[in-house]
């Protein structure tokens, strides 16, 4: 067994590293001392790990060695060899920046050195400098090193932990939100708890009092001491430990002296700085003109100073809409008229009605929109069609909730018929609410096509769904195990079943019960064998289902039980004798081998009793009252059983143990209730062959599931599928149309609830009458019904809503034209729930697929990468981004939840943490174009807040680019009929061209592939980075020359039509992403063919490559080395501070092309670089003298003129200090790396990065030295 020696300090943080990390290898924990290791170890520094024997290399010292071995034990050390990389980046920045500034803190504070109050201030002050480089990178992070919590955290954590409960007072942890969020979530943890005891955060900093030894506790229970410095009373250090410190305070004393420097510095009279202009608010501006709902939007009036959502969203919806410009009748005849660009048809995920918008409503809004769009600017016939979902089960709670709050009445108070009359009395009031939300958010759905599940024509098509279904035996009644949520008195289907996962013994509440209930243990018991004084033993998490037990199983293989083939057991508490049955489904190694058997509770349990004929008893009614039992146990609540059970168990003698046991608990996500299996007569939909069709129609190509990584899921499903429970014990819903037949005739024996044989389906009951009469061969007067209570599954409504809502089974147009549809588009957690259904069930009942292609995006999450949760305070309404919110609304909407106090209080700090200053208003063509940007084919997206105003003020940049292109364009602007090259353009118009060409390409190419994030990037990137910062400052020029002569005016001509050009189709690109802005801008815009034109950017064409074919790689490649020119000429400029001065460059080309490259592009040099005048030379031609020099690329070197403009002494003086740094860094570096032990000790990848380190610093020296020279030559 390993040996670790660690110091009693209770402050010794390395020490503290190794005993954390021995957590996390519980089963190869070594043994801990806190004594110094035997002088044979030759090892007296703490940690020390002893491994083995204890001799030669079976002996590791210091915290990084012991603790990257415990880490590695532990599988804590990273996943692969990018992540112990990663690791040890952290490693060396424990070591290097924040242990030296930590301890400069700290041990003033703990007495270890004398106490300077400047140097306490620069210190503290370094350390919030280093801990806030930290923050930062936590921000996107929940953790340092991938998903879970590995070395890193614990090294970087135990580096924090003093400055954490003596240094950081309150106010410095609200700077640091994002490090505290990490390290209150580290510290929480079980290992570090059993560690570090509860951490006290420090309130004020004060000199700190000795402590109670947390250390020696922690290590086994040693004996503790004195919290001062363990190591004065030691054993005499050895010569290596006394140089070490020495270089410590060496360092110290250096870091002292470098500290008083800058305060020497501060206190010296500074030259008067001009202040900065402070960062404007965002602006809120409306629109104020009055406008009629319908009416167009004012575009005659002066566009705003600044872009305001506000201002820009306002009016054009409602007009949009009355234009009707979302139909796909718009611009044609008849829907069935032919079109030759084809017809694009999707309908949307039906929201619950319910429901109110959240982010995940708002991506897939914003993805079905973006596409739309798209589609109908292709001039394609576009339907996307509206719809809401009754929500069978949610809205059922809504409105019982609400009866018995406004009346104190329950649905069996009002009946059946008078409840429903409630519940559509409540959906005709409350039940538009979600579309209201969804025009906020631009989708342009056709919304006198929308559809609700509970109307006639689609209640129609479910009840033909079924009767067809189950006249040709595909639904059939049978009594199986279903999920059972007591409190709604139903079955619930999977998608509603919340998997909480325990580590181990947890108290939940559940409804019903005041006291909370005990889960996450399993409990050990024994069964007599009849007839001997044997026992066996098995073990449960849920000991009341015993009352039911009707067998123990073991695996026929095992040695064990051999002897027990053919024997029974005895139940302690009736006269039942239980078979001990072998079956491979037992998992040997688990427990004793043997397990109870509960075939009426337990899905596995149901498939064992099916095998060996075994007795079904079910010992649960619907309210979760045990039935079936003997006393005391009969009628007893079943949580109340578990108790009671356990109690007569140990009463008996047969309780063996109870322990912590890590499981999953299954929560019904309505109630909130513990679901249970139980037996019930329900409808079922035989699965077997529609899944084979569903898993064929994608293995031959004829439906497409993107992105591909999920059909290893898809084909998982369907090819293991099980039948379909469509029974909901409910009354809000689509009543299942089928009788149970009772026939008055003496020939014809009565039947049971669960035999298919006595059920007939209908479309009234006359029909079904006739049915049954003709099946059992009686008169029709001897046939008596009774109406099935339940109702289907509100997924059995919303698997035929792809064709339901065109009127099937009724011949329509809208069918006829629109069915099957071209693309289902989701989130990837549906994939089975729904998509699947609509597959199978668009197969069966009309022959063909639902659509050609189904595209799958990502679940969002936080910044932090955290599933959105309620109690985390991290669920973010879509609206409040539009409009914003404060921080105090944001807890005002916690408040009015449903979450219990403490959870109010965790929700309110994540809140805090995230949103300080609550969310900004960002509008909704930014967060469209955020959670487009975010939806790479991944799994998940990590939604950031301020990524979203990011895209807010990218708005601005477009809104003040087109009133600057307007004002340039002027009043009189007439742009040419089509556009298209004239021949006459310049460089800058030919480089924009291409650039626009080469984003109609991209965006064509993106749009095709479902690559969200390669149309927002190739929008953004043109805009932003060559239409304003490059062509609209490379044109200036030719507009402030444009009255000189007939030349230039013909040039500004030839520019204005490119400049329009570029504006028009930069914003028809934009248009399916951002249709707000752009609407409001484009219809400043003058028109082509005004007579003609489209009347809104929604119907104008998508621009396409056929027409946008100016793409040239040559032009790019020569604006790419201009570009290159003028940066380098811009860090020049920066380098030698020349902040408004103008300086003359001279590019030294490599050869005479390059010479004509430049004198091609002189004017966009000189305009970009901001440059007196551009000068090209030979490669032989000389540079004048008192020049910077800087090499652009291997064609050109840049000389910038700097004589007579700058203080050559002072710059000389700057480079000579910087010359001397660079060289002790290097210095020290070769020291480091010609140590003996060198390359055996150090991880190749530090080695790597050292001599990376030391190019860079050469590379770094050389041309300092240069720049000297440079200096020197102009003195």
């Amino acid at each position: 067994m390993a040996t670790l020696y660690v110091s009693p300090h209770p402050d010794d943080f390395r020490s503290l590293l190794a005993l954390i990390a021995a957590e996390f290898c519980p089963s190869s924990r070594p043994r801990t001392l806190t004594e110094d290791p035997p002088a044979s170890l030759n090892a007296r520094s703490r940690p020390t790990l002893v491994l083995g024997a204890g001799e030669g290399d079976s002996v590791l010292s210091g915290a990084s060695a012991v603790s990257w071995y415990l880490a590695l034990q532990g599988k804590r050390a990273g996943v692969d060899t990018k992540q112990q990389s990663q690791m040890w980046q952290w490693l060396s920045f424990v070591d290097n920046e924040l242990t030296p500034v930590s301890c400069a803190v700290i041990f003033p504070l703990m007495g270890m050195m004398g106490v300077d109050k400047k140097l306490q201030q620069s210190s503290r002050a370094e350390l919030m400098r280093v801990l806030k480089v930290l923050d930062q990178a936590l921000e996107p992070r929940t953790f340092l090193v991938g998903e879970s919590i590995t070395l890193a955290d614990m090294a970087v954590t135990t580096a924090v932990l003093l400055p954490f409960k003596y240094v950081l007072e309150p106010s410095d942890r609200k700077v640091l939100t994002n490090l505290t969020r990490w390290f209150t979530t580290c510290i929480n943890q079980p290992q570090f708890l059993k560690v570090l005891g509860k951490i006290a955060l420090c309130e004020k900093m004060v000199p700190v009092t000795p402590k109670t030894n947390a250390v020696a506790k922690a290590a086994n229970g040693s004996p503790a001491i004195d919290s001062a410095d363990s190591a004065a009373n030691g054993p005499p250090k050895t010569e290596a430990q006394l140089k070490k410190e020495a270089k410590k305070r060496e360092k110290l004393e250096k870091f002292q002296q470098k500290k008083e420097m800058e305060a020497k510095k501060k206190t010296q009279p500074q030259t008067e700085k001009k202040a900065k202009p402070e960062k404007k608010e965002l602006g809120v501006i409306t629109y104020n003109v009055p406008t009629l709902p319908g009416e167009k939007k004012d575009v005659i009036s002066p566009l705003p100073d600044s872009y305001s959502p506000q201002y820009v969203e306002a009016a054009w919806y409602p007009w949009w809409e009355k234009q009707g410009f979302f139909k796909p009748e718009y611009g044609r005849k008849s829907i069935s008229e032919h079109n030759p660009r084809g017809i694009f048809m999707m309908c949307i995920p039906p929201p619950n009605v319910t429901g109110s918008l959240h982010l995940g409503h708002a991506l897939t809004n914003a993805i079905q929109d973006t596409l739309t769009r798209w589609h109908r600017m292709r001039g394609e016939t576009t339907l996307w069609n509206p719809g809401c979902d009754h929500a069978g089960i949610a809205t059922q709670v809504v409105v019982e909730k609400k009866l018995m709050r406004e009346r104190g009445m329950s649905r069996h108070d009002l009946g059946r018929e008078n409840f429903i009359q409630e519940v559509w009395k409540w959906k005709n009031e409350k039940g538009d609410r979600i579309y209201h939300q969804l025009k906020k958010l631009g989708s342009s759905l056709d919304w006198d096509r929308a559809c609700f599940t509970m109307d006639p024509k689609l209640s129609y098509a479910v009840q033909e769904a079924f009767i067809r279904m189950h006249d040709e035996g595909v639904i059939y009644r049978s009594k199986r195990l279903v999920n059972w949520s007591c409190t709604l008195n139903s079955a619930i289907s999977d998608i509603e079943v919340d998997k909480k996962e325990l580590t181990g013994r947890t108290l939940l509440p559940v409804p019903g019960y005041k006291e909370k209930v005990e889960f996450g243990v399993l409990v050990s018991f024994s069964y007599k064998v009849d007839g001997s004084d044997e026992e066996v033993i098995v073990a449960t998490t849920r000991i009341e289902t015993m009352l039911g037990d009707t067998a123990v199983a073991v695996h026929p293989a095992d040695s064990r039980y051999q002897h027990l083939k053919g024997k029974v057991v005895l139940h302690p508490f009736c006269d039942r004798k239980m078979p001990i049955v072998f079956d491979d489904f037992v998992d040997m190694s688990f427990g004793t081998g043997a397990v109870k058997i509960t075939p009426a509770h337990d899905h596995n349990d149901y498939e064992v009793g099916e095998r060996h004929n075994l007795a079904f008893i079910n010992i649960l009614d619907e309210n979760g009252l045990l039935i079936n039992v003997p006393p005391p146990f009969l009628g007893m609540k079943r949580f109340e059983a578990r108790k009671a059970v356990l109690q007569a168990l140990k009463d008996r003698g047969q309780f063996i143990e109870i322990k912590d046991n890590p499981m999953v608990v299954p929560v019904c996500s309505r109630s909130k209730d513990i679901v249970e299996p139980l037996m019930k007569p329900q409808w079922y939909v035989s699965c077997t062959d529609m899944g084979k069709q569903a898993a064929d129609a994608v293995r031959e190509g004829r439906l497409k599931i993107i992105p591909d990584h999920h059909l290893k899921t898809w084909f998982n499903w369907m090819d293991n599928i099980r039948d379909w429970c469509i029974s909901r014990q409910l009354w809000w819903g689509h009543r299942i149309p089928a009788y149970f037949v009772t026939v008055s005739d003496a020939s014809v024996k009565p039947g049971e609830d669960m035999d298919g044989h006595y059920w007939v389906s209908g479309r009234s009951e006359e029909e079904a009458r006739e049915k049954a009469a003709k099946r059992f061969n009686v008169s029709a007067e001897k046939i008596t019904l009774r109406q099935d209570e339940d109702v289907l599954d509100t997924w059995f409504s919303s698997g035929i809503f792809p064709f339901s809502i065109f009127g099937w089974p009724n011949e329509t147009q809208d069918l006829n034209v629109f069915y099957p549809g071209t693309l289902l588009e989701t989130g990837h957690d549906i994939l089975f729930f729904w998509v699947a259904r609509m597959v199978m069930m668009g197969l069966k009942l009309t022959g063909k697929l639902p659509f050609k292609e189904v595209y799958l995006h990502a679940v969002v999450r936080d910044a932090h990468g955290r599933k959105m949760s309620k109690s985390l305070g991290n669920v973010i309404d879509p609206l409040d981004v539009i409009t914003g919110i404060s921080l105090e609304g944001l807890h005002a909407q916690l408040t009015d939840s449903n979450l219990d106090p403490l959870e109010v209080e965790k929700a309110k700090q994540g809140q805090k943490s995230d949103y300080p200053n609550g969310i900004p208003e960002c509008g909704t063509d930014a967060l469209r174009f955020a959670l487009c940007a975010y939806t790479s084919q991944g799994r998940d997206i990590n939604l950031d807040v301020n990524r979203i105003l990011g895209y807010r003020h990218f708005c601005n940049k477009l809104w003040n680019a087109v009133k600057f292109a307007m004002k340039t364009l002027g009043d009189n602007f007439v742009p040419s009929e089509k556009a298209q090259l004239c021949g006459e353009e310049s460089v800058s118009d030919r480089w924009i061209l291409s650039r626009l060409s080469a984003a109609v390409s991209l965006c064509d190419a993106g749009f095709k592939a479902y690559d969200f994030p390669a149309i927002t990037t190739a929008i953004y990137n043109f805009w932003l980075y060559e239409l304003c910062d490059v062509y609209l400052e490379s044109v200036k020029p030719v507009f402030s020359k444009a009255e000189e002569d007939s030349s230039s005016q013909r040039q500004t001509l030839v520019c204005r039509q490119t400049l329009y050009t570029c504006l028009e189709v930069g914003l028809r690109l934009l248009s399916p992403v951002m249709p707000f802005v752009t609407e409001e801008l484009y219809q400043r815009l003058p028109r082509r063919r005004p007579q003609c034109d489209p009347p809104s950017i929604s119907v104008t064409s998508y621009p396409d490559t056929e027409e946008f074919c100016w793409h040239s790689e040559e032009v790019d490649r020569d604006m790419d080395f201009t570009m290159t020119v003028v940066k380098t000429i811009r860090s020049l400029r920066a380098d030698y501070n020349l902040t408004k001065t103008r300086a003359d460059c001279y590019l030294q080309c490599i050869d005479p092309a390059t010479v004509s490259l430049v004198q091609k592009y002189t004017l966009q040099i000189q305009t970009l670089s901001y440059s007196q005048a551009i000068i090209p030379l030979t490669a032989n031609q000389p540079v004048p003298e008192g020049c910077a020099v800087a090499i652009s690329s291997d064609r050109c070197t840049v000389n910038l003129m700097l004589k007579g403009l700058i203080d050559v002494e002072k710059e000389v003086a700057k480079l000579m200090t910087k010359k001397g740094d660079l060289e002790k860094q290097m210095e020290k570096l070769r020291e480091k790396m010609a140590k003996s032990d060198y390359k055996d000790k150090v991880p190749a990848k530090v080695q790597e990065q050292d001599a990376e380190k030391l190019r860079q610093s050469q590379t770094e020296l050389e041309k300092v030295k240069e720049a000297m020279d440079n200096f020197r030559k102009m003195m």
